[in-house]
């Protein structure tokens, strides 16, 4: 089994920063693309920001130039560095990884943090 671990939310004025981490651990193979995504209230959870194993990345438009996503391989974690907060970037975050669990198969499984609040005030 896999668990991912979130940290670093909290509450923020707008244009502040904060810097969410999220921990990997568990019997496992390998990682592949690891990734935030959020939920905000009312509203169905989305992607923010993705990267690959290689440090490939992906970002939502929303984001772009505000946010960046990074991730240390030998520690099994990865980390979004949130800049210039805005009060619509209020939402529970949610750490996501692909993960192939046995050697036997090169299927990958989702798995998801439990997510941190981020609160931007106005």
């Amino acid at each position: 089994q896999v668990q991912l671990v979130e940290s670093g939310g909290g509450l923020v004025q707008a244009g502040g920063s904060l810097r969410l981490s999220c921990a990997a651990s568990g019997k496992f193979v390998s990682i592949n693309a690891m990734g935030w995504y959020r939920q905000a209230p009312g509203k169905q959870r989305e992607l923010v920001a993705t990267i690959t194993p290689g440090g490939s990345t992906n970002y939502a438009d929303s984001v772009k130039g505000r946010f960046a996503i990074s991730r240390d391989n030998s520690k099994n974690m990865v980390y979004l560095q949130m800049n210039s907060l805005k009060p619509e970037d209020t939402a529970v975050y949610y750490c996501n990884a692909w993960v192939r669990s046995r050697w036997s198969s090169a299927a990958e499984s989702s798995y998801w943090g439990q997510g941190t609040q981020v609160t931007v005030s106005s």
